[in-house]
């Protein structure tokens, strides 16, 4: 996959746990796992915006793109 999901990095800058995460933006557990986890196909723009302003964060910290070049260097 070339988007990254940089969820756990912001929650780790903010001292926030997945819990708090998750309550905050009203998304179940499960899902917010298979976000955190990469296996995610697509996300909401409201889900995205609900993550955004729980990590007080822009799109950008939580989501990046790597081309597939990259991956193979790492």
């Amino acid at each position: 996959m070339a988007i990254i999901i940089n969820i756990d990095v912001m929650l780790a800058k903010r001292k926030m746990s997945v819990t708090e995460l998750s309550e905050r933006v009203g998304i179940t557990m499960a899902n917010l796992s298979i976000l955190k986890n990469g296996k995610a196909k697509a996300i909401r723009l409201s889900t995205l915006e609900g993550i955004c302003k729980a990590l007080d964060c822009q799109p950008g910290d939580v989501l990046e793109y790597r081309s597939d070049d990259s991956k193979e260097q790492i």
